[in-house]
């Protein structure tokens, strides 16, 4: 008998069969993430570059015309709309979340969003925690107007500080059923920027001016050349007259900061790191204050040492142990005119153009000559006008290397006292330059993969994960409240990008 026919093959249904391999996807030889790890967890295409993947769209390359920050290319996963992303929470509906899961962001293009939304808040909140709230400063302001010494209260009648152009007496005032401490600011003889400093607004690292008055001051205040001090009697070297008008600040003063670096010299020797590490976040303070003027169209004052101020932030109750020297204040930024100082003779064309350029009301270059002075005076280096006169034949004081600070400060003093001012870098790029040496991207991260755009932002978008988790597990945990240093790290990880990261490294690890 023949045989029957052979029975028909079973077909596979298309949506059963496996998925055909795309072009982007992983080659045979990269390793597989192992589960656990960072990199497991985010999408193909975020984690750490792989050499054997292919390109996927040709970048342009960098110039040096480019400003700080300025996109060279579109290299972000595309994000969900940021603003269905603020409101955004463990509550929110399933069915808007549905929305936002089936846009073409997809899920990492809500997670990124919901980071960078998320640091936003976080970074509003505490500021509000160090400014307090703007409402309550502004009705503090409207029922100060018209007030005066009879409506103060001095808590000492000895300056809690004296700056180049001011002192500094606690005050107190009744305001809604509180008490609080203000400082009176009596600005010294030919010092008085009242006009400039009225129109500032809130800054961290300005300070703020809540009110004035003229009215001749409180016999019981110890102040040289003033009636009715009887401790203290006129300096030779700074004549003093009476000064009636009184600027009330909303924060007091507890030193300058060159109070601050006269006093730290074993500090710096016993823990070098930490010393170091203040010193680049007073530096970042300093920067964003002067950033906060140029948008002005305002210049600083005299900026040295005695005109910058340092405030003690509230203390959270885990940090209440720390010794003061340890814990980081604020810095702010008093002075907002130029003083007109003595000028020794020069003795050269070149001597003449150094010191023009620091002594001038408003150089474009001025602000970087002190910044890049004020760095070897924070690091207890000698680098007086003579030091920086003499740079163009000589090379500049020696830094010692005593942390991982130092040779980024070192560069980064280079960059701001070059001979050639076009080669100075800018506030912008000085300010970046001190948060990368804060925060990183550290060198050692190109010791194994060569610096690319998606490496940084790789890096960025993990960094960005990392913090907000270590924001959780404190707020769950016995850690420490974030403060002062927690909301300058949000400030950067929040406006940040890898295209500014690949330039400033590109400055920095030159």
């Amino acid at each position: 008998d023949p045989l029957p026919p052979p029975l028909p093959k079973k077909q596979l249904q298309r949506a059963e069969s496996l998925p055909e391999p795309a072009p982007s996807q992983r080659c045979h030889d990269d390793p597989e993430p192992r589960a656990g790890s960072i990199l497991y967890s985010i999408p193909a295409g975020q984690g750490a570059p792989q050499r054997d993947r292919p390109p996927r769209a040709p970048k342009k390359p960098l110039s040096k015309s480019q400003s700080l920050g300025e996109p060279l290319a579109q290299s972000s996963p595309q994000k969900a709309p940021s603003g269905s992303l603020k409101e955004l929470t463990f509550g929110t509906a399933d069915a808007e979340l549905g929305q936002l899961l089936e846009s073409p962001a997809g899920v990492s293009g809500v997670v990124l969003g919901c980071q960078e939304a998320s640091l936003a808040r976080l970074s509003a909140l505490l500021q509000e925690e160090l400014l307090g709230p703007e409402e309550r400063q502004q009705l503090l302001e409207a029922e100060l107007v018209g007030k005066r010494w009879a409506a103060l209260g001095v808590l000492d009648p000895q300056p809690c500080c004296q700056s180049g152009d001011a002192w500094y007496f606690r005050v107190g005032f009744t305001f809604e059923h509180s008490q609080l401490q203000l400082a009176a600011k009596v600005p010294k003889p030919c010092c008085s920027s009242l006009g400039v400093q009225s129109s500032l607004g809130t800054h961290c690292s300005i300070q703020h001016l809540l009110g004035r008055f003229t009215d001749r001051l409180p016999r019981e205040l110890v102040l040289p050349g003033i009636p009715g001090a009887q401790s203290q009697g006129p300096s030779r070297e700074e004549p003093v007259c009476p000064a009636p008008q009184v600027l009330l600040c909303a924060e007091v003063p507890q030193q300058t900061l060159a109070d601050f670096v006269k006093g730290s010299h074993a500090l710096h020797r016993t823990s070098p790191g930490h010393y170091e590490r203040l010193g680049c976040l007073l530096l970042l303070q300093l920067c964003m204050g002067l950033e906060h003027l140029q948008g002005q169209n305002l210049v600083q004052g005299d900026l040295c040492p005695e005109n910058l101020l340092l405030v003690q932030c509230p203390c959270p109750p885990q940090r209440q142990k720390e010794p003061l020297g340890l814990s980081l204040p604020r810095l702010l930024i008093s002075s907002f005119f130029k003083v007109q100082e003595k000028q020794r003779p020069c003795s050269s064309s070149q001597e003449l153009d150094w010191s023009q350029a620091l002594a001038a009301p408003s150089p474009p270059t001025a602000a970087e000559l002190n910044l890049g002075r004020l760095i070897y005076q924070i690091l207890h280096v000698d680098i007086s006008l003579e030091n920086i006169l003499g740079f163009r034949s000589k090379r500049l004081p020696e830094i010692p290397s005593l942390s991982i600070y130092s040779t980024g400060l070192k560069r980064l003093a280079s960059l701001l006292l070059h001979r050639d001012p076009h080669q100075r870098v800018s506030i912008q790029q000085t300010r970046a330059i001190l948060q990368v040496l804060l925060w990183g991207p550290r060198q050692e991260l190109f010791a194994r993969s060569r610096k690319s755009l998606e490496l940084l932002q790789s890096w960025l978008q993990v960094k960005r994960a990392l913090l907000l988790l270590r924001f959780a597990e404190n707020s769950a945990g016995a850690g420490v409240s974030p403060g002062l240093e927690e909301w300058l790290c949000c400030q950067y990880f929040q406006g940040v990008t890898e295209h500014t990261l690949f330039q400033v490294t590109q400055l920095l690890y030159a």
